[in-house]
């Protein structure tokens, strides 16, 4: 999943998004609600992490205006503003789900999961095939002919980029900015040496190649 944090606790946030890609999901940082309200509007998020207590703007100012703009991303609403009367406020602001600080990370991630998953959004697609290749995001697992492929992390994130692009070519920029969120190059082998892993896992004791490199320009995904 792609996934909004709007929290202005760096240490905080610097933890989720690690936590999060741990997981297998991509997070974007916002450290004010005027900066979450506008990544938010633009980027195409499968959930938003809300704190409600921001500079520039709070963070059900942020959600009533989202709601309001017609975005209806699913939003997890963090607080140490825990009484019942706060989470009614909350989810009556436009939120999903609430979640009161201090929290276990491992009930964060369920409830995002959750969110995620949601019956009705039907522009977020969960199972990518190409050929006899399938990646499935709710389960985080990928087959091919019918076999389990186990992939770290980054490899998933690498593959899922590649098969929501599928028949394009996918350039290195695009993956340091997708995959990586490098928004300049480090010069490195990163994404070859990541390349390499994926193209292993997905095409050893098969018949057919499914990941090309296209000369000069990156990366494409099609069937052989």
């Amino acid at each position: 999943m792609k996934l909004l944090i709007i929290e202005d606790d760096r240490e905080a946030s610097d933890y989720l998004e690690k936590a999060f890609a741990e997981a297998g999901h991509q997070a974007h940082l916002a450290r004010d609600g005027e900066t979450g309200y506008a990544l938010a509007g633009d980027g195409d998020y499968d959930v938003l992490v809300v704190d409600r207590m921001l500079p520039k703007r709070d963070g059900l100012s942020v959600i009533a205006a989202l709601r309001a703009k017609g975005i209806e991303t699913p939003v997890l609403i963090l607080s140490a503003l825990g009484e019942v009367d706060d989470r009614v406020t909350g989810l009556r602001a436009g939120g999903d789900d609430y979640l009161t600080k201090p929290y276990a990370f491992s009930e964060l991630l369920a409830r995002v999961e959750v969110l995620g998953r949601r019956k009705g959004r039907g522009d977020v697609e969960t199972v990518y095939r190409i050929g006899d290749l399938e990646l499935d995001r709710l389960s985080h697992s990928v087959r091919r002919a019918g076999q389990e492929i186990v992939l770290q992390p980054r490899e998933f994130r690498l593959l899922e980029y590649l098969m929501r692009h599928a028949g394009q070519v996918v350039t290195r920029t695009m993956l340091l900015e997708n995959v990586w969120d490098y928004h300049f190059d480090p010069q490195t082998n990163v994404i070859d040496v990541h390349i390499s892993r994926l193209r292993s896992k997905i095409e050893k004791g098969y018949d057919k190649p499914v990941l090309h490199t296209v000369r000069g320009a990156g990366y494409m995904l099609k069937a052989g």
